[in-house]
């Protein structure tokens, strides 16, 4: 709004400085790109994430298993938990040593997290493996994936408007620089006593 009563206030004004324009120009401009073009940019990268991470999930859903593994016996030691997702319930999980089959049929043994509470030798659970038995992280799920999406769609278009508003004040600053310069090459011309001329001081 300040931008188009800049346009409409310099529009006739005999004091009017080509900077001025520019200057309302650019804000004019400026509002526009933040209103209608960072939106779209956002959406254009949201969809496109959107699209990746969905086929990232129906790539993990194919290529990893649920299978059932067995505790051997609690282990007092603490690894890694391998899904990041879940770090947060580190605490939660008890490290376990445990036996399974992979998919293929291959025979497994390793430590484990495990969400049960009493994980006693020969209780059963559930471990995310890939087609050969290795133990990987659970697959990422839609809900988490489209949640990344708006994300990265929101993101960008604060980016986009980010830049256009740093864009319109280095444009601004500049011009500022050189109304001050003219002043000054103005003051330099008049002189010391310009207040003076012609009174016969």
């Amino acid at each position: 709004m300040r931008a188009m009563r800049g346009l409409w206030r310099w529009r006739g004004n005999p004091l009017r400085r080509t900077t001025d324009l520019v200057e309302a120009w650019a804000a004019l401009a400026a509002l526009v790109l933040i209103l209608v073009a960072a939106p779209l940019i956002g959406a254009a990268v949201g969809a496109t994430a959107q699209d990746a991470l969905q086929r990232t999930v129906r790539e993990q859903r194919h290529a990893r298993h649920e299978v059932v593994a067995t505790v051997v016996r609690r282990l007092d030691h603490h690894r890694l938990d391998p899904d990041p997702e879940t770090a947060t319930a580190r605490d939660a999980r008890s490290h376990v040593l445990a036996n399974w089959r992979g998919p293929d049929g291959t025979a497994r043994h390793g430590a484990v997290l495990t969400g049960l509470e009493q994980p006693r030798p020969g209780k059963h659970f559930t471990v995310w493996t890939d087609a050969h038995g290795r133990l990987v992280p659970r697959p990422l799920d839609s809900v988490t994936a489209s949640t990344h999406a708006v994300l990265a769609g929101f993101g960008s278009t604060a980016a986009v408007a980010g830049l256009v508003e740093g864009g319109r004040r280095l444009l601004v600053w500049r011009l500022v620089r050189r109304r001050y310069a003219r002043l000054d090459r103005a003051w330099e011309k008049a002189g010391p006593d310009w207040g003076r001329t012609g009174t016969g001081a």
